[in-house]
């Protein structure tokens, strides 16, 4: 976060706010949450205003009534009020990592949610493991310009594949715009400034991100794509990774399974892997074993059964699993041309990889 004071305010409409203030001048500087915005930071003049629809529980007394404005103060050791009942309060923001609520979770459908620049999500884990990690399935309804700005978001992991249709970003330091059309997947590493362009043929990806509400910060500055072209940058501890459909490595991992994998595990130092999982025609059982913050497994195509604490679940395309830490998980009986996208997230850095096996007959 920003070290500096900011004016706190209410908002019972973010979204109306934000578009009335920037036509007054104010810059956009930072929103959270992505999927469903509760915050948003705005300049103007030096002056720092952050809306906020928590604002009367998080910062003023209950049923003071008080319309005298808030200012929030770092390093400021307690609250303070004026004679006029103007409050200084301290900046208390919890942005770390919080602790890991591991459980199984099982989705398929669900309500569509509006989330910034326009883009729908849908929630694939409702509990988000304790606010350790978020899975969403989002969507632009709309073909052509994404209503979006050059950003960066504070997070620890943060990765998209393509899951329909295509869309068109640009990435610091990694050259021109491109198309990610489906089967493609990109790790955004913390910090990387990047802006999504535009998108065609009903665009929807599958994005995962932790932790679960992170900032979202908004450059007003830099302008992409960038003249410097350095695709080994290090951004706080990883780089950026993209990788065409065609172009991840098949690999084997026994039964008649394949596993196709890119540069993620190396790009994270270990923290995270993902990896798309294909059968043959008469493949036999697939086991794996869940270890660290996520193990998500997310039906591309066909259908098949996954076993995983203590359950059995009959799985289709767009459902998803996610299974608990330290539980084992089988996939079986595939059918349809099944594939399934892995995603697992180490809960140190020393690993992101589960392992995976035949499973035992």
């Amino acid at each position: 976060m920003e070290n500096s004071a900011y004016l706190l305010a209410p908002s019972t409409d973010l979204s109306s706010d934000i578009a009335a203030l920037e036509a007054a001048g104010f810059l956009l500087t930072m929103i959270y949450p992505a999927d469903e915005p509760r915050v948003a930071q705005l300049t103007y003049h030096g002056v720092t205003l952050r809306l906020d629809n928590g604002f009367n529980t998080q910062a003023t007394p209950a049923g003071s009534g008080s319309t005298a404005p808030t200012v929030v103060v770092p390093g400021l050791e307690s609250a303070l009020t004026t004679s006029a009942g103007a409050s200084l309060v301290p900046d208390t923001t919890p942005w770390q990592v919080p602790s890991l609520e591991s459980q199984y979770v099982f989705t398929s459908g669900g309500e569509w949610g509006q989330g910034r620049a326009g883009m729908q999500y849908r929630d694939l884990i409702p509990q988000r493991h304790g606010g350790r990690v978020i899975a969403s399935h989002i969507r632009i309804p709309e073909p052509g310009p994404v209503p979006d700005y050059v950003h960066h978001h504070d997070i620890r992991f943060q990765m998209i594949y393509c899951r329909r249709g295509r869309v068109q970003v640009v990435y610091q330091d990694q050259g021109e715009p491109f198309w990610m059309e489906a089967g493609d997947i990109v790790l955004q590493p913390p910090h990387i400034r990047h802006r999504v362009l535009a998108s065609d043929d009903g665009c929807e990806v599958v994005e995962i991100a932790a932790p679960a509400e992170h900032p979202t910060f908004i450059d007003t500055e830099l302008s992409l794509p960038t003249v410097a072209i350095d695709p080994e940058r290090d951004f706080h501890g990883q780089r950026f990774c993209f990788n065409r459909s065609a172009d991840l490595s098949r690999q084997s991992v026994g039964n008649g399974w394949h596993e196709l994998v890119g540069g993620f595990a190396d790009a994270t130092a270990g923290l995270a892997n993902v990896r798309v999982l294909e059968p043959e025609p008469g493949a036999g059982a697939l086991a794996g074993t869940s270890e660290g913050d996520l193990c998500l497994l997310y039906v591309l195509d066909g259908d098949a059964k996954i076993s995983a604490d203590g359950r059995e679940q009959q799985v289709t395309v767009d459902d998803s699993v996610a299974v608990p830490v330290g539980h084992d998980w089988t996939l079986d009986e595939v059918t349809g041309n099944f594939r399934c996208l892995h995603v697992t997230l180490g809960d140190t850095g020393d690993t992101g990889d589960t392992g995976i096996s035949p499973a035992a007959t």
